[in-house]
Order: C-alpha cells, then sequence, then structure tokens
C-alpha cells in the first residue's frame, strides 16, 4: 500500500482487527464488542470496514494504488 490517505485508512482499519483478534486469541477479550456492543449496528460497522481493509490489503498485493501509480 502507498502513502495517499486511503491506503492509511485501510492499513489502521486492518491494523484495528488484528489486534482485535490478537486480544480475543490470547486474552478472549473483544475490544469491538466491549466497547460498542454485542453486535449492534455500530459493532456491525467496524467489522464491515475491517472486513473490507482486509480484502483491499489483500488485493493491493496483487496490484498497485491508483493514487501511488500517479506519483511513480
Amino acid at each position: 500500500m502507498g502513502k495517499c490517505p486511503i491506503c492509511k485508512l485501510v492499513t489502521l482499519l486492518a491494523g484495528i482487527g488484528a489486534v482485535n483478534w490478537l486480544l480475543v486469541a490470547l486474552l478472549n477479550i473483544n475490544l469491538v464488542t466491549k466497547i460498542l456492543g454485542d453486535m449492534t449496528v455500530p459493532t456491525k460497522v467496524v467489522y464491515t470496514l475491517v472486513g473490507v481493509s482486509g480484502i483491499i490489503l489483500l488485493v493491493s498485493l496483487f496490484k498497485t494504488c491508483p493514487c501511488v501509480a500517479k506519483q511513480s
């Protein structure tokens, strides 16, 4: 991923998701549900954003971000 604001946001959201899963695996603590509630609308929004961010990061392994391609 490049340095454009969207790339930074995608990386941040995926990182938050990764840390949350680490806490779930090691300590059985889900920070998203502790902060936002169990399967409330905000929780579903966070999970959706993290999931979409993960997909975008996977795609970025094979395709360059258009913002970064313009800068090159």
